[in-house]
């Protein structure tokens, strides 16, 4: 596979020249007008941010984004899918009210926002993929109805993937309760007895009979069920959970398998930027110490190429004193790679996501990284 082109700039302005400026700017050397915008529906893929954390990316971005494709006749929207666990993004209505106390109102990033899978996580597109992994993705619908897709990506540490790039924002992000369910784990719930009030609002949701309540307390009869995570939407007290069973290893390889079912088949672009570089996912509540300084903002057509180009200069960085990667080192942990995610969470293993990514012709991890 050829090299792909990496674009690159920091985030050093000048009187004349702003960030805002300077990804637009960006993104039109990356090549962003070579796509046909003409009356097409744009989805641009990010995240909002849990209620709470402050690392997930300005709305300003994101207005930029989406007034570059109004400028060259685009029909743009905001995006992503509902949340698996419980949080402030669980449902549409709780997502839409989140991306607005987030500042992503219509308003201020001049389009709408739409929940991809509905309003509880169960409006899917089934995309064949015929992966090693995953035959049929689980797509949030709005997504796949999208002419073009466009990832807006917070790059920043992970606790399960390694790190959040492109492909994990495309590949978890774009998909619904169900798909997340079938890239985190083998996609059977459980019920936390203490929680559980035996409502019975799972059995009544539950097309296969799954959920059965015995002496006033549901459990998940796995034979019967078949992961589509309904259950999980509709408990009143958050009593049912996901099992988070697979490796991580497994985890990334359906991760890249999911993202390439979004992007194939038809116009995609991709932005990266490096900034708050938090330990952990903006789908926490809170945001930790940035483990590195702020780096700069990417863009690139491949969105391997870009994860890799982003991983390679984080981790030319120094470390952040009193963050989470700083107390690892200090503490002299024997670490299997001395790269700044892994010491970060040393049971990650972002790699291996680029590795099958790259196999299943996704991208390519070999880049050129052009400065502007």
């Amino acid at each position: 596979m050829e090299t792909s082109k990496v674009y690159f700039t920091d985030f050093k302005t000048s009187m004349y020249e702003n960030l805002l400026k300077k990804l637009h700017r960006l993104m039109k050397q990356a090549g962003f007008e070579s796509i046909d915008f003409e009356d097409k529906f744009t989805a641009i893929k990010m995240h909002f941010g849990e209620y709470g954390n402050l690392a997930f990316l300005r709305p300003n971005y994101a207005k930029v984004v989406a007034d570059y494709v109004k400028e060259l006749s685009g029909r743009p929207f905001l995006t992503d899918c509902n949340t698996l666990y419980v949080g402030s993004r669980k449902n549409a209505l709780d997502h839409i009210d989140t991306a607005y106390m987030n500042g992503f109102s219509p308003m201020q990033v001049g389009c709408n926002v739409i929940i991809a899978d509905g309003l509880k996580g169960t409006n899917e597109t089934l995309v064949p993929v015929n992966g090693e992994y995953v035959k049929e993705a689980k797509i949030g619908s709005a997504v796949m109805d999208a002419d073009v897709f466009i990832s807006l990506t917070h790059f920043k540490g992970h606790e399960e993937a390694g790190f959040g790039g492109a492909i994990k924002n495309i590949g978890m992000g774009c998909g619904s309760r169900a798909g997340k369910m079938e890239q985190h784990c083998d996609g059977k719930p459980q019920v936390k007895q203490k929680k559980c009030i035996g409502c019975g609002s799972c059995g009544r949701i539950c097309a296969h009979g799954a959920p059965i309540i015995t002496d006033g307390k549901a459990h998940i009869d796995h034979d019967r069920c078949v992961g589509c995570g309904r259950c999980l939407a509709v408990c009143p007290k958050d009593a049912i959970v996901p099992c988070y069973s697979d490796s991580v290893q497994l985890l990334n390889y359906k991760m890249a398998e999911y993202a390439y079912a979004v992007c194939k088949d038809r116009p995609c672009f991709h932005i990266s930027l490096i900034c708050d570089v938090s330990p952990n996912c903006d789908c926490h509540s809170e945001n930790d110490i940035p483990i590195i300084p702020n780096v700069g903002m990417l863009a690139s057509f491949d969105p391997v190429a870009l994860d890799q180009a982003c991983a390679d200069l984080c981790n030319k960085q120094p470390v952040m004193q009193g963050s989470v990667l700083a107390e690892n080192i200090a503490k002299g942990l024997e670490f299997e790679k001395h790269e700044h995610f892994h010491m970060t969470h040393p049971d990650t293993d972002w790699e291996s996501c680029l590795r099958h990514a790259e196999e299943i012709g996704l991208g390519t991890r070999s880049y050129e990284l052009v400065k502007i």
